[in-house]
């Protein structure tokens, strides 16, 4: 049997659209609980694939500092958080919780 060749998969390269964005910050929040760790990956994530070198334009933030922020190791303030949101195009919203 010949060997088999992995190669790493990244989300940024199939996030092509504003939706395809969007549905992905949301099933984050779906999914992430209370894990705030996996939403601020997810905004990385998105913001990697916008181009973090505009998102820092947008945010008047070093671009250094947004990559520590949205690392999923960083711990960025809830300010930090809207203006990425803010930044990237995207909305927050409430709806009730249904159990």
């Amino acid at each position: 049997m010949g060997k088999l060749k992995l190669t790493e998969w990244d989300v940024v390269e199939h996030l092509e659209s504003d939706a395809d964005m969007a549905l992905y910050l949301e099933a984050a929040f779906e999914e992430a609980g209370d894990d705030s760790a996996l939403i601020t990956k997810v905004l990385g994530n998105i913001a990697r694939a916008r181009g973090m070198s505009q998102l820092a334009r947008d945010t008047g933030m070093e671009r250094k500092s947004l990559y520590k922020a949205l690392s999923g190791q960083g711990k960025p303030s809830f300010a930090t958080i809207l203006k990425v949101i803010r930044a990237l195009g995207l909305k927050l919203h409430a709806e009730i919780a249904h159990a």
